[in-house]
């Protein structure tokens, strides 16, 4: 029998995947973070570009799937976090933008702003996104300041069910050390992903040690960030529910639900194991080259991992820092049960579209990318 809770399960472990997904296929950004670091020539720089424009789209339908999805899902988050932190998505919009920008733009005849300065655009979204993206999920373990009234639906004169606390509206999470260390480890472990997805990429013996010099700067940076990180989690207070759906404070929450989901702790040390061996073996090892493919399930499985951690186990997902009454869990911020039913039966197709996708991305990847390929086609 599929019950409501188990279709809200259902529909945040798909959350949970998909944001596992967008954090892999922030390798675009994480390269293009690497154009001016580890391409000193111009070919090497175009060899970057042209070889993270493959796939830049992927990144950007994904984070747009998974904000449909959480909207589709979990409508009160969707209204809370995009209607009330609207500075920090609008922000990640903005450097998606300048992203396609760049892409379009840069080798057009008659490009005023010049090549260099779209390049210092993708370098600026290769950066300033995955930190941004870290930062606000961050929020999910910390809190934000906002309450919820859903008796307002029925108040003609100001239907507003979610009111952000501060003027601010979500810039005010970088107050927090936590989130801004969040952050940091997703916008590392970017840059980590790109040099891998480059390396594999790319023949070229010149730019892959330059790469992997790169490579070994960002996961030493990740490896510092994500201890403190764990750390943090392992202690800090979590925001944890009880039978009738009252929430409080819990020592040590985010940690006791690792302990009692050993399935999700499971996934974290084999997502942590196959990152951690994918980046090794291609440091220590000059001709490896296919870490990526170590490295980009491992971050599927470990940022699925967090996703359950604070949303499984009566654990508020979206907490609130001013009114912990007002924080949201799985089972009071989903949509109904016919729409989670509706929707499970379409969920359906989404092997289908990975397995699409996965089909054309070895297509485009089934040779690597040289200076005289590019000599011979279309550059970005």
């Amino acid at each position: 029998m599929i019950t409501y809770e188990f279709l809200q399960n259902y529909w945040w472990f798909l959350i949970a995947l998909l944001g596992g997904l967008l954090v892999f296929l922030l390798f675009v950004q994480g390269g293009n973070a690497l154009i001016f670091l580890a391409g000193k020539l111009e070919s090497e720089r175009q060899l970057i570009v042209n070889s993270t424009g493959r796939k830049w789209e992927l990144t950007f339908t994904t984070l747009v799937t998974f904000g449909g999805a959480f909207f589709a899902s979990f409508p009160l988050f969707y209204s809370t976090s995009f209607g009330g932190a609207y500075w920090v998505w609008i922000l990640i919009l903005i450097t998606f933008v300048f992203q396609a920008v760049s892409y379009e733009f840069q080798s057009k005849a008659g490009n005023l702003l010049g090549k260099r300065t779209f390049r210092i655009f993708l370098t600026l979204n290769g950066c300033l996104a995955p930190l941004l993206i870290g930062t606000a999920v961050g929020t999910f373990f910390t809190g934000s300041d906002f309450t919820v009234n859903k008796s307002a639906v029925g108040d003609i004169a100001s239907p507003v069910i979610s009111r952000w606390g501060n003027e601010w509206h979500g810039l005010e999470a970088v107050a927090n050390p936590f989130n801004v260390e969040f952050g940091l480890m997703v916008m590392t472990l970017a840059i980590s992903l790109g040099a891998l997805y480059l390396i594999n990429n790319i023949e070229d013996d010149k730019l892959a040690s330059q790469l992997r010099r790169s490579l070994a700067l960002f996961f030493g940076l990740f490896l510092l960030l994500f201890v403190v990180v764990c750390y943090h989690l392992i202690t800090m207070e979590g925001f944890a529910v009880d039978g009738s759906g009252e929430i409080y404070m819990q020592q040590g929450k985010y940690f006791t639900n690792l302990i009692e989901m050993p399935a999700v702790l499971t996934l974290l040390l084999a997502g942590a194991v196959l990152l951690v061996t994918g980046i090794v073996a291609t440091l220590l090892r000059k001709g490896f080259r296919r870490g990526i493919w170590l490295a980009g399930p491992g971050t599927i499985f470990a940022v699925m991992a967090l996703f359950m951690v604070v949303g499984y186990n009566n654990t508020a997902y979206y907490p609130s820092n001013v009114d912990l009454a007002s924080s949201l869990t799985l089972a009071n911020s989903s949509s109904s049960e016919f729409t989670l039913r509706t929707m499970a039966v379409v969920s359906l197709i989404i092997p289908f579209v990975v397995a699409y996708i996965a089909y054309f991305w070895r297509q485009m990847d089934k040779k690597s990318l040289t200076t005289e390929e590019l000599e011979k086609g279309e550059k970005y």
